[in-house]
């Protein structure tokens, strides 16, 4: 048996495209372990598919392969890339951006473009929009198998030539500490932002304690009020707001059994601007 296969889109399941895809990656060996990350990325966003990247992908053991298709350029120049971590995981995917993530924050060992003369599923040549059946999959089923090695992807590219989206870093100004709001927790509405743990800890805020949190939208102030600083949800009452050290060890903003989001109408991306700030004594005690 060979390496598992880890599959995102942002097909979604109502139709038959994840089928496919699971289709031809047991066409080149029923013996895949294929497991999905998740195929409810929102259309075209390849930010969030990134994101969802860096918050799995190092769970996994060195050798897993992971497929990636959030491909809104489908069909044109953008390359089709695959690269290898520093942790020793694979990821085939659109060189979009999808691997900003991953580059930044775990880093990538080396990088190749898929050879379509070689891996593409046969019988697929004519076809432009479905990338991730014809050439994604099968080329990540075929390394996962083991029927290629990496180096049977295709040419060697540059790792720094490996395309990034644009990223607003966290900053501390000896007050606060700044960052974008990145992501949702999609089910829960929580905030999650770039602000690592070890930069807000510069605050001085112990648990328990208050936080102000300022949370902006462009120029427009969209939320501001002292939080507590808490460990879990459960440190806090049913209904009541909290700040928190995510699964990934960056801040993050909660409502407990609630939604933040939702509750505030807060979206999130380098628009989006959190800041925290220690709450004078004054406010507290």
């Amino acid at each position: 048996m060979g390496n598992a296969l880890v599959l995102q889109t942002d097909f979604g399941i109502a139709d038959g495209a994840v089928s496919a895809m699971y289709g031809v990656a047991l066409g080149v060996s029923p013996d895949l372990r294929i497991c999905d990350l998740t195929h409810e990325i929102p259309q075209y966003d390849i930010w969030e598919a990134s994101y969802r990247l860096i918050q799995t992908i190092s769970y996994w053991p060195a050798g897993t392969v992971f497929v990636s298709v959030v491909d809104p350029g489908v069909g044109s120049a953008r390359r089709s890339i695959a690269v290898r971590t520093e942790g020793g995981q694979y990821v085939i995917t659109p060189d979009n951006g999808t691997l900003t993530h991953v580059k930044r924050m775990q880093g990538i060992a080396e990088a190749r473009v898929i050879d379509e003369t070689v891996n593409r599923l046969a019988g697929s040549d004519k076809s432009y929009t479905f990338y991730g059946r014809d050439v994604y999959v099968y080329t990540g089923a075929r390394l996962a198998a083991g029927v290629i090695d990496f180096a049977g992807v295709g040419p060697e590219v540059d790792v720094e030539g490996v395309v990034e989206l644009p990223i607003v870093e966290a900053s501390f100004d000896g007050e606060r500490v700044t960052g974008t709001i990145d992501v949702l927790d999609v089910r829960f509405g929580s905030l999650w932002t770039n602000i690592p743990r070890d930069q807000f800890d510069r605050l001085g805020v112990s648990y328990g304690q208050r936080v102000e949190v300022t949370i902006e939208d462009g120029t427009r102030t969209v939320y501001k009020n002292f939080l507590t600083f808490a460990r879990s949800f459960a440190d806090v009452f049913v209904g009541e707001p909290l700040v928190y050290a995510n699964s990934l060890d960056c801040m993050a903003v909660a409502i407990n059994q609630g939604s933040f989001a939702k509750a505030y109408g807060i979206g999130t991306g380098t628009n989006w601007k959190l800041s925290l700030r220690k709450a004078p004594r004054l406010v507290y005690e």
